[in-house]
């Protein structure tokens, strides 16, 4: 998340809108809430326009930014700051446990390109246990989606899974002017931030994702058609869920039991 100025033109292929808004970037700095306390990790930085509100919270910064062109206007910003380090690098690829400082857990913020956030945010999940929260920019289609609860046309896939693991918080909408580029989207900001310990766990999370993945793709189907080759309705009512319901009417714990249920993969 960064504002933008002559020095560096943004760029479509890396998904780069700089916020330039100041009263939003404190409004999202007031929502991190970073103290001396806390260990945050800023994804996308830019030119670090959020970068110098979270860094005035006392707090440790390590920014990850994948454009070499941006990294000498962060070090010449920001390089003499202790509590700032900058990793060059993938988001996508990076392993976040190589930041922490013993068993500290992290604080991710980013504003994230709309074309990675979705792999992003499974990436990230993948590493829960390293996390205290996560705060993201992201397409405000993609934060109805994370907060979607059952029977809304925006539940799927990526409703469950995002929580299972996290407890999802919608905070507010950024309008395009907000940015440099202006988007062609409506953005907004939303709170993930992991459970303590599961409200429903897997006893296999790849065949959970296997039940999520097979029922959404056919998400107009009914349970019994969609998940025949995994379940059978005598087996779907033996846990008191209707065969034929839609699959964007269960629940997360309703998910996990027929995960749970099933046979396992070889």
């Amino acid at each position: 998340m960064a504002s933008t100025d002559n020095q560096h033109r943004a760029r479509k292929r890396f998904g780069q809108n700089f916020l330039h808004d100041q009263g939003i970037i404190h409004n999202i700095a007031r929502a991190i809430g970073a103290t001396e306390k806390d260990h945050v990790v800023e994804i996308g930085p830019g030119q670090g326009a959020l970068t110098a509100d979270i860094l005035a919270g006392g707090c440790l910064l390590d920014a990850i930014e994948l454009d070499r062109d941006l990294i000498p206007i962060l070090q010449q910003r920001f390089g003499n700051e202790p509590r700032f380090q900058l990793q060059q690098g993938d988001a996508l690829a990076f392993d976040f446990s190589s930041l922490r400082n013993s068993d500290e857990k992290l604080r991710v913020v980013g504003n994230l390109p709309y074309n990675i956030s979705t792999p992003l945010i499974f990436h990230l999940l993948s590493q829960q246990h390293l996390i205290q929260d996560m705060h993201f920019m992201l397409q405000l289609e993609v934060v109805n989606r994370l907060a979607a609860g059952p029977g809304s046309k925006n539940y799927g896939r990526l409703s469950v899974m995002t929580q299972y693991y996290c407890d999802v918080c919608a905070l507010f909408e950024v309008p395009p002017e907000a940015f440099d580029p202006k988007p062609k989207v409506q953005s907004a900001i939303v709170r993930l931030a992991p459970h303590e310990q599961l409200p429903h766990p897997a006893s296999n999370i790849k065949m959970l994702e296997h039940i999520l993945r097979t029922a959404f793709n056919q998400r107009r189907k009914t349970l019994r058609n969609s998940l025949k080759n995994d379940i059978s309705a005598e087996q779907l009512e033996a846990l008191a869920i209707n065969p034929t319901a839609r699959p964007e009417t269960l629940t997360l714990a309703q998910f996990v039991a027929i995960s749970n249920s099933v046979n396992q993969p070889d």
